[in-house]
Order: structure tokens, then C-alpha cells, then sequence
């Protein structure tokens, strides 16, 4: 299934260093969702860092790592080993302030219990991890990772560390934006509310405490939030012939 967003999110992730980020930049501040900033910055990984043949973003949320994005399937599946075992640059990356790189995990590493998982079930033979802050809080991981042994290397690290830094700037973005987004709505709401209250008021004769409970009874009876009672009470007054 694609959104008309796609479009955006693809272009965003193409072209010279300078046009992805310019890109990813303008789709932060007009993106409508969080999904699409975090899908634009795994996709742009590719572009940007050299030997990343796969990249992924994960957020902790509420004590649990969950995937947030992915450029394919490759990726998410080494996410859900991470989880599993328990191990892993990701997992290290969003406690540890270092960078984690093992340019060549078939010859040792750090994460055995990981290593054997992933040469058994995935291409990948190189892989990275970077933290993510937002306001001192860790809050998540970007994850790359290579298909050749060696493909990802301390060249490799200064290009992610470039865009990490960059995905934590997005992230605090999108939360503000999301905010923004947010305090509308519950603006809108509120004046559709006191326009309900004050018609309830009229027709019925009640003090606002009673037009309120009315409105109260119908969204628990309907099963429909208040303020969408609200709006239809609104706009079925709006709708009633003028004499």
C-alpha cells in the first residue's frame, strides 16, 4: 500500500549529501506523521553511508525496542534477534555514548549469541549502531549494517554519526510539531464543546453544568468521544432551515 507521501520520502533520500539533507529537512517540518521523518532517515542511510547496504531506527519505548522503521525486511530481522537475545549494537547503543561497529562479524565479536543468528539467517556480515538523544533522554538506536565483511568502517561511522545527529535534531522536530498538531486539536475541540454546551443550554433550559452532563451522557451512551458529540450537535444546528 503506498500515501501520497512516498513520493516525498523517496526524493528526500536521493541525491548528493547536501539534497538529502536539505530534503529530509523539508520533510521533518511538512511531514504529517512520525513514521514518514523515521522511514526518510533509514532510507537516506543507504545514500549517505558508504558500505550500508540496510538500516533500520529503534525507539525504546515504555522499557521495549521496537522497530520504528526499515529500509527492507533484512533489517527488522535482525532487530527482533537483537531483541531476543538481548545483545547487540543497538542495544548497546542506546545505553552506550560510543558508537558500536563490528566491521567483520565472521571473524569474532562482541555479540556471539547475535553473530551466529544473523550469519545463519541474514547476508549481513558488518554492523553498526548509533544512539539517538532527544532533550538528554536516550530514546533510541540507528542501525546499519553490511553485507560484505568489512563494508562498514570508521569511514562509515563519521558519515552515520553525521546523519544520527541529524535524526535526533528531526525527532525533537516532529515532537514539537506533534505538539503543535495536538494543541490545535484540543483547541478545536474545546470551542466545539462550548458551542454544544451553550445550544444545549438554549434548548433545554439548563445551567451549563446540566447542558454539560447532557452532552457527558450521550458521548458514554453513543460510545463517541465528547467532542465528536460535540461537532454533531453543532453542525445539526447549522444545518436546521433558517427562518
Amino acid at each position: 500500500m503506498t500515501t501520497q507521501n512516498e513520493p516525498r520520502i523517496e526524493q528526500a533520500a536521493q541525491g548528493a549529501p547536501g539534497a538529502v539533507f536539505d530534503g529530509l529537512a523539508r520533510l521533518v517540518y511538512g511531514a504529517e506523521t512520525y513514521a514518514e521523518v523515521y522511514q526518510a532517515i533509514c532510507d537516506a542511510a543507504l545514500r549517505l553511508v558508504d558500505g550500508c547496504d540496510h538500516a533500520s531506527l529503534t525507539l525504546a519505548e515504555r522499557g521495549d525496542l521496537v522497530t520504528a522503521a526499515a529500509t527492507d525486511e533484512t533489517a527488522r530481522v535482525i532487530d527482533h534477534i537483537e531483541r531476543e537475545e538481548g545483545e547487540g549494537p543497538c542495544v548497546d547503543a542506546i545505553s552506550e555514548e560510543a558508537a558500536q561497529l563490528d566491521t567483520d562479524l565472521t571473524d569474532g565479536t562482541p555479540w556471539p549469541a547475535l553473530r551466529e543468528r544473523v550469519l545463519a539467517e541474514t547476508p549481513v556480515r558488518s554492523t553498526a549502531g548509533f544512539r539517538i538523544m532527544v532533550d538528554d533522554r536516550k530514546v533510541g538506536a540507528l542501525n546499519l549494517f553490511g553485507d560484505a565483511p568489512g563494508s562498514l568502517d570508521e569511514r562509515s561511522v563519521d558519515q552515520a554519526a553525521v546523519l544520527a545527529a541529524f535524526a535526533s535534531v528531526a525527532l525533537r522536530s516532529a515532537a514539537d510539531h506533534e505538539q503543535a498538531r495536538t494543541l490545535r486539536e484540543g483547541l478545536r475541540s474545546n470551542r466545539e464543546i462550548g458551542k454544544a454546551v451553550g445550544l444545549m443550554m438554549a434548548f433545554h433550559k439548563v445551567d451549563d453544568e446540566e447542558a454539560f452532563d447532557i452532552l457527558r451522557r450521550a458521548s458514554q451512551e453513543m460510545n463517541v468521544k465528547l467532542s465528536e458529540v460535540a461537532r454533531q450537535v453543532v453542525e445539526h444546528h447549522n444545518q436546521r432551515p433558517r427562518p
